[in-house]
């Protein structure tokens, strides 16, 4: 199977996302091949969900030659990508290239570093812009963001998208890597979502970064350190 259940996430399996992933996890690996590893990883990712989390249809064509029967992917005018700021925008470049014509959401959502980690694996979360399409309950949602740490962002990215009340068809939360801790937050604060990552790492650290990990993917993208 290409998506592979693991307790309360999935996996993809691929050999070319753990590839991708091993890639960029190398701290030699510099900015440029960086970005460009997100960008590959989100594009196969996206096949993945194509694959694993959508259905297809039969329907008549005509070739050049006679008329036979094909199969096409259903709903694929109905996706829509959510770009939590700013790590994930060269993850969603490359879903883009799976999902050409997905609608697309932006939430610019980050922990409060200098408030630190509270006794509960938590940060405080600011959230300085909104701004999303219609969603509804045709649609397959994606929540891409490269990094599930602690869970306390994507909860409350998951917070402003389930606040009308609409439920898509598909509530996708995409990493390249998870820690456990961020899986079971999500998981308890919003069962209905679907958490797929390319690996599910061992621990966060006492500041909440995942390890193994691959650092800081908004740092490491956009050369900001």
């Amino acid at each position: 199977m290409p998506i592979e259940q693991r307790g309360d996430a999935s996996v993809v399996t691929h050999a070319l996302a753990r590839d991708e992933l091993t890639r960029i996890r190398n701290v030699e690996t510099e900015q440029v091949a960086f970005r460009k590893g997100l960008v590959r990883l989100g594009r196969i990712c996206g096949y993945e969900i194509i694959d694993g989390r959508m259905e297809t249809e039969y329907t008549e064509v005509q070739t050049p030659l006679t008329t036979t029967m094909g199969e096409r992917v259903k709903g694929l005018d109905d996706v829509v990508i959510v770009n939590v700021l700013r790590a994930a925008t060269p993850f969603v470049e490359g879903l883009l290239k799976a999902f050409p014509r997905a609608r697309q959401g932006v939430i610019s959502a980050s922990r409060d570093e200098e408030a630190g980690m509270n006794d509960d694996g938590e940060f405080p979360i600011s959230v300085e812009y909104v701004k999303l399409p219609e969603i509804t309950e045709d649609d397959t949602v994606i929540i891409a963001d490269p990094m599930l740490a602690t869970g306390s962002t994507m909860v409350t990215v998951l917070d402003y998208l389930t606040s009308e009340k609409t439920e898509p068809e598909n509530l996708l939360v995409l990493a390249a890597v998870s820690a456990p801790e961020g899986i079971v937050r999500v998981s308890e604060a919003q069962p209905a979502a679907d958490i797929i990552s390319v690996a599910i790492d061992d621990e966060l650290d006492e500041d909440g970064f995942i390890v193994p990990g691959l650092g800081d993917a908004g740092d490491r993208a956009f050369r900001t350190t």
